[in-house]
C-alpha cells in the first residue's frame, strides 16, 4: 500500500501565522502576567484548542467582549486575539477603541489577508440602493464578519441552486434592481462558485463579480481532486465544523468512491480498510495541525517507510529576499497575479511588477498555468505571502538583449510609453530606452506625444554600460529600410514593368509618383490623351496610380513613367463601341460657321456639318444648337486614317426619326 500526502495538507499560511504567533504571545504572557483571550476558537480542532487552553489562553465569545473591556477599564493587562476568520466589524471597532484608550490593552488581529480582501470588497461595493450577494455558509464566523461590513442590503446563499431560487423572490429582485455585486467565502468549492457566476450573469449582465476564493484553498481543492482521481482510498482530515475541510471531502467524493472524513487518528477505528488497496491519498483542512496528520499517517502506515517530518519539510521552501524563483500561475485578477511556488507560500505579483505597460491587461499577457520567473522582494512569514517582481528579472535579461542588439545592429521593437523633454521613452521588453527627438522622425516643430502608445522599430545607437542606459533611433531604421527598398527596386526594375504608386507632388511638367521608396515621374503628356495645361487637371496629391516604366537611369536615379494606355485612348474607345450607321446621343462642344463639333465619347469628337443639322436650310448652327446641348445624331462616316467622324442630325429626320438602337451594327 502506497500512501501519498498532499503537499498543501495542514495549516494554511494564515492559520499557521495565527497559531505560531499566539503560542509566542502565551509564552510571553506567562512571564509578565498578561491575560490572553481568543475571540472564538482559533481553529476547528479540539485537541489544539485544549493545547492553547493549557498554555493559558481563554476562549471567549461575543457576549464576553463587554466584560473584557470592563476589565481593561479596571486596569487589567490583557491581549485579545481575532482569529483568521475575522469578526463582526462593530466588535472589532469597539476593541480598537479600547486599545487606543488603554495602554495595557492589546488587540492582535489575525484576520486572513484573503478574508480581509473580501471584507474590503463588501464595504466598497455595497450601497443602500444595491444588493450584495455572498456564496457562503450562513452563520459561519467569516461570513458573518463579511456581511457586517456592508453599507446596504446583502444576501447569503449556500449554493447555486439557492441563488437560482432567490432570483425569483420579489424582495430579492426589488433590492437588486439598482445593481448587484457578488463575492464568495474564501473556503467555498470552486465548482459551485463557477455555477453561481453563470446564473448571476444570465440575470444581471452588469453584475460586479469578485473571485475571492482563497488561492491556497483553490490549490488545496485542485490537488485533492487530482489525488482522489488516482486513489483507492482518499482520507480527509479535519473537523466537521471546518468549512474548508467539509469542502475538501465534497471535492474528494466527486472523484473517489472511498472517502474517509476523519477528525483525528482515533476515528480510524470506525472504518475498515477496503480490499485490494494499493493507493491511499491524504489531505487535510487548513485548521488541521501537522501533528494530527502525522498520527493518521503513522497509524495507516505501520511500516513507516518514509519519515513524515521529512515529507513535510520537503514541501516547504525557504524563500529569501533577492532570490529568483519560478512559479505556476494559479489565478489572475485585474491588479495582480497569484503563483504556486511549490510551497505553503503564495507568490503575488502586482500589475506594476508584472509589466511596465500600465495600459496592458494582465489576462492578455498571462494565462493560468504559465511558468513565471520573478525576484523575491519581500517575504511575510506571518501572511505566508511572498511579494515578487517579474519586471526586475525581465529587465536584467532584456538589458543583455539590448546590449547585444547594439553590438550586432539588430533591430528591436517596442511601444513608446512616454514623451519627455528632448525625446520619447520606448519600452523594449521591460527596458526603458531614450529616443532623442532628432531620431524620432517627427518634424522639428511636431508633437512627440503623438508617438505615445505606438509600436516602433528602433536601432540602438549608443550604450552607457556604467549607467545602464541606452539610446535608440527610429530614423536609423527608416533610413536602412529605405536603402534596402531602393536597392531591391533598382535590382528588379525593367522597361514596361508595372507598379501601383502614389502621387507625392505635382509640377508644371508632370507628377512625381512614389513607387515604394523610389520616385518616378509621369510627364504631363503621359497623363492624358487630351491636351492638358497642368497635371492637376487629371490627378491630385495622394491619388493611387497604376503606372509603367518607359525608361530609367540608375546612375542619375531617374525613372520616366507612363500612365495613359491604348485602352484609355478616346479613339480606341470609340471604334470599339460604334460603327458607321450607328445612332448616338452626343454633346455639342463647339459651334463653327460650317457646323458643330459634338463629343461622342470623352475626348473624341465628330463634326455635324451645317447642312446636316436640320431638314431645312439654316445660315448658322446657332439657329438650332447651343454648346452643352445633347442631341441625337447618326454616324455617317468614319475616316480611320485621319481619325475623323462625320455626324448627321437630319439623316434621322429623313429616316422617319428611327429609334436609337444601342445594339445596332
Amino acid at each position: 500500500m502506497q500512501i501519498t500526502i498532499a503537499a498543501s495538507a495542514g495549516f494554511c499560511p494564515g492559520v499557521k501565522r495565527a497559531a505560531d504567533t499566539l503560542e509566542e504571545i502565551l509564552r510571553q504572557a506567562k512571564k509578565d502576567g498578561t491575560h490572553v483571550y481568543s475571540l472564538g476558537r482559533l481553529i476547528h480542532n479540539d485537541d489544539y484548542i485544549a493545547h492553547l487552553t493549557a498554555l493559558g489562553c481563554r476562549i471567549i465569545d461575543r457576549a464576553d467582549v463587554d466584560d473584557v473591556i470592563a476589565r481593561a477599564d479596571a486596569g487589567e493587562h490583557s491581549t485579545v486575539v481575532i482569529r483568521a476568520h475575522g469578526e463582526l466589524k462593530p466588535i472589532i471597532d469597539r476593541l480598537r477603541d479600547c486599545e487606543r484608550t488603554h495602554e495595557q490593552f492589546t488587540l492582535v488581529d489575525f484576520t486572513c489577508p484573503y478574508v480581509e480582501r473580501v471584507r474590503r470588497i463588501a464595504a466598497e461595493n455595497s450601497a443602500p440602493d444595491s444588493l450584495f450577494l455572498l456564496l457562503g455558509s450562513a452563520g459561519h464566523p467569516e461570513v458573518e464578519g463579511i456581511m457586517s461590513c456592508l453599507r446596504g442590503p446583502g444576501r447569503v446563499f449556500a449554493d447555486a441552486g439557492e441563488l437560482e431560487l432567490c432570483i425569483f423572490d420579489k424582495e430579492f429582485r426589488q433590492a437588486a434592481q439598482n445593481g448587484v455585486a457578488m463575492a464568495v467565502q474564501t473556503t467555498q468549492k470552486l465548482s459551485e462558485w463557477k455555477k453561481s457566476i453563470e446564473i448571476c450573469k444570465k440575470v444581471y449582465t452588469n453584475a460586479r463579480i469578485f473571485d475571492t476564493i482563497c488561492n491556497v484553498t483553490e490549490n488545496r481543492q485542485t490537488e485533492a481532486a487530482e489525488l482522489a482521481k488516482h486513489a483507492d482510498l482518499m482520507v480527509v482530515i479535519g473537523s466537521p465544523d471546518s468549512s474548508n475541510s467539509r469542502k475538501l471531502a465534497e471535492v474528494a467524493r466527486e472523484h473517489c468512491k472511498n472517502v474517509w472524513f476523519l477528525a483525528n487518528a482515533a476515528a480510524l477505528s470506525e472504518h475498515t480498510l477496503p480490499k485490494c488497496l494499493h493507493q491511499v491519498s491524504i489531505t487535510a483542512g487548513a485548521s488541521t495541525p501537522d501533528s494530527v496528520i502525522q498520527e493518521v499517517y503513522k497509524a495507516m502506515n505501520t511500516n513507516e517507510q518514509e519519515n513524515f517530518a521529512e515529507l513535510l519539510e520537503a514541501s516547504i521552501k525557504t524563500l529569501n529576499t533577492g532570490d529568483i524563483v519560478e512559479g505556476v500561475i494559479t489565478s489572475i485578477s485585474q491588479n495582480e497575479i497569484h503563483l504556486d511556488l511549490g510551497a505553503k507560500t503564495t507568490g503575488v505579483i502586482t500589475h506594476d511588477k508584472a509589466t511596465n505597460d500600465s495600459s496592458a491587461k494582465l489576462e492578455d499577457l498571462f494565462k493560468v498555468g504559465d511558468v513565471v520567473r520573478a525576484k523575491v522582494v519581500k517575504v511575510s512569514d506571518i501572511d505566508g505571502i511572498a511579494t515578487l517582481d517579474k519586471t526586475r528579472v525581465d529587465a536584467d535579461a532584456n538589458w543583455v538583449a539590448v546590449v547585444n542588439a547594439y553590438e550586432t545592429g539588430e533591430i528591436l521593437e517596442g511601444k513608446i510609453v512616454e514623451a519627455v523633454k528632448g525625446g520619447v521613452i520606448i519600452n523594449l521588453n521591460g527596458v526603458r530606452v531614450f529616443i532623442p527627438a532628432s531620431q524620432t522622425g517627427v518634424p522639428k516643430d511636431g508633437d512627440l506625444a503623438t508617438l505615445v502608445g505606438t509600436t516602433q522599430r528602433v536601432k540602438i545607437i549608443e550604450i552607457k554600460a556604467d549607467r545602464k542606459r541606452a539610446y535608440a533611433s527610429i530614423r536609423a531604421v527608416l533610413r536602412e529600410e529605405r536603402k534596402a527598398k531602393e536597392a531591391e527596386f533598382w535590382a528588379n526594375i525593367e522597361e514596361g514593368k508595372e507598379y501601383d504608386g502614389e502621387v507625392k507632388s505635382l509640377t508644371s511638367f508632370g507628377a512625381f509618383v512614389d513607387l515604394g521608396g523610389v520616385d518616378g515621374m509621369v510627364h504631363t503628356s503621359e497623363l492624358s490623351w487630351r491636351r492638358i495645361h497642368h497635371p492637376s487637371e487629371v490627378v491630385s496629391v495622394g491619388d493611387k496610380l497604376h503606372v509603367y516604366v518607359k525608361s530609367f537611369d540608375p546612375e542619375k536615379g531617374r525613372i520616366s513613367l507612363g500612365y495613359k494606355t491604348e485602352e484609355m485612348n478616346p479613339w480606341t474607345q470609340f471604334v470599339n463601341q460604334y460603327r458607321e450607321g450607328d445612332v448616338a446621343d452626343v454633346r455639342i462642344v463647339s459651334l463653327m460657321p460650317f457646323g458643330a463639333f459634338a463629343e461622342i465619347v470623352p475626348g473624341c469628337d465628330g463634326l455635324i456639318h451645317i447642312s446636316q443639322i436640320a431638314d431645312h436650310r439654316i445660315t448658322k448652327p446657332e439657329e438650332c444648337l447651343e454648346v452643352g446641348q445633347v442631341v441625337r445624331a447618326k454616324i455617317t462616316g468614319i475616316d480611320m486614317d485621319n481619325r475623323k467622324i462625320s455626324l448627321s442630325m437630319s439623316a434621322l429626320l429623313n429616316d422617319g426619326d428611327e429609334e436609337y438602337d444601342d445594339d445596332a451594327e
